[in-house]
């Protein structure tokens, strides 16, 4: 069963996938969005959810670090229930408090230049948010 993992942000959106055993997460794509245009990006993670036969979503949701959900957490919400009812496919929410910290600090450590790591730091951040939910149900 593959899942996907997106990591929403209020410009873009990471993708990842796993793969067909639901055992490792690869980043795959970065979608813009344009949250004052309305412009979610939903019909293109339609279209991945087609061509990889994702039977379902984790969306990552950020807490603050005492545990309360601020404005990004509510629009995380927000989006997981838009996926829910566009897609018909089950939605996760998933705790992920410093992803993106931890995918720029891989990154830093791998000494990718500025530039190149803004171009891939949302899928690696989807990326991490789905791998810690595919480790939590082994």
């Amino acid at each position: 069963m593959r899942v996907m993992g997106l990591d929403v942000g209020s410009k873009t959106v990471g993708v990842a996938i796993s793969d067909a055993l639901g055992w490792t997460a690869q980043g795959i794509e970065t979608i813009a969005i344009d949250e004052e245009k309305q412009m979610f990006g939903i019909e293109r993670v339609k279209e991945l959810i087609s061509e990889y036969e994702v039977e379902k979503i984790v969306v990552g949701l950020p807490k603050n670090m005492n545990n309360t959900i601020g404005p990004r957490g509510e629009a995380s919400k927000a989006y997981a229930r838009m996926l829910e009812e566009e897609c018909s496919l089950p939605v996760v929410l998933w705790d992920e408090r410093l992803s993106t910290m931890a995918a720029e600090r891989v990154l830093l450590e791998a000494d990718v230049s500025r530039k190149k790591r803004k171009k891939v730091i949302d899928k690696m951040a989807a990326s991490m948010i789905l791998q810690g939910f595919l480790d939590s149900q082994k």
